[in-house]
């Protein structure tokens, strides 16, 4: 019995924030960005959607998908790094938003890794026998963390949600390997300094805490390459497969650059790479569910297809997958 994945959905917000006007408020230009990231434009959450409702649309699109009702859930699993509130999780909140009262429901915060994690306790609990049908999001509110008068974060990063149903079948296709690993040494590289229990936010020092992204670029790119080749390698070997094997990669959409080179040191050629990122951004948690559905949507991946997951962020953490479609 495996975990195969049989439906996909994603959201975008509908407002979009262009590079050009970005221009407006913050010291950058259009080309900076392109150049450096990929990037052209991204899309903001309304003052009035949580990650609990994006992710709920995702999950909606993804179930229809599928041709499964929400009663049919046994558990969902949202990862986000912006979640609705500290308790209760986005997870359950979604899980009522949708009307799946049987499911049970949680989040995982493994930062832009965190849709890899979440996949690696869905496909477990399917091979355990556990649960037959685990719905699996991601879903981010990032300019919610964001300090726009930081242009080395604030340009990076967008708002969006992606879902996936994850269902036991037998058969050939499904999740053929996941890997995941973290580095807790590396906490500083990127983070959000105030607002946990370590840098308590209070009316006196709101002001002088730090509560947007703080990331360290440089340090950040070396170690998203090595962990990328890390990653891919461990998910290849575990699923006794090449990298001439693979059809189509999607990883975490980071950074054009950073990208480039982790599939110039696994040896990916270029049209073999699934990119969106200059159309949404870094989504985080987001990034994979969302570019699995464009995927699936343009034909990039069809039934049989051989994809590749694979995914770095804070913590650190970074992970792979790899699936038989």
């Amino acid at each position: 019995m495996k975990a195969r994945i049989v439906g996909t959905g994603h959201y975008l917000p509908e407002r979009v924030l262009t590079n050009t006007d970005l221009e407006h408020f913050m010291d950058t230009t259009d080309e900076w960005i392109r150049q450096r990231t990929g990037i052209l434009q991204r899309h903001i959450a309304a003052d009035d959607e949580a990650a609990s409702d994006l992710a709920m649309h995702a999950g909606a699109r993804a179930l229809e998908a599928a041709g499964v009702s929400a009663d049919e859930i046994d558990f969902i699993f949202c990862a986000t790094l912006t979640p609705d509130y500290f308790m209760p999780s986005s997870a359950c909140l979604m899980q009522h938003k949708l009307g799946a009262k049987r499911a049970g429901a949680c989040d995982i915060n493994a930062a832009c890794s965190g849709f890899i994690y979440a996949l690696q306790h869905a496909d477990a609990l399917i091979r355990a026998g556990v649960h037959r049908t685990v719905l699996v999001a991601g879903s981010e509110i990032m300019t919610a963390r964001l300090d726009w008068t930081k242009r080395d974060t604030a340009v990076l990063f967008g708002d969006g949600a992606g879902a996936v149903v994850v269902q036991a079948r037998e058969g050939d296709s499904g999740v053929l390997s996941t890997y995941t690993a973290s580095d807790g040494g590396g906490y500083d590289i990127l983070m959000v300094p105030a607002g946990g229990s370590a840098q308590v936010i209070t009316p006196e020092n709101i002001n002088a805490l730090n509560r947007g992204i703080l990331m360290n670029g440089r340090e950040l790119y070396k170690r998203a390459i090595h962990a990328f080749g890390d990653a891919v390698e461990q998910a290849l070997r575990r699923a006794h497969v090449s990298v001439d094997d693979i059809d189509i990669f999607v990883p975490h959409q980071a950074n054009r650059r950073i990208i480039a080179a982790a599939c110039e040191r696994i040896g990916l050629p270029e049209e073999k790479i699934f990119l969106n990122l200059d159309q949404v951004a870094n989504t985080s948690a987001a990034s994979i569910p969302i570019a699995l559905d464009q995927a699936c949507s343009q034909g990039r991946i069809r039934e049989g297809s051989l994809v590749l997951l694979a995914a770095f962020g804070a913590g650190l953490t970074w992970g792979s997958a790899v699936i038989r479609w």
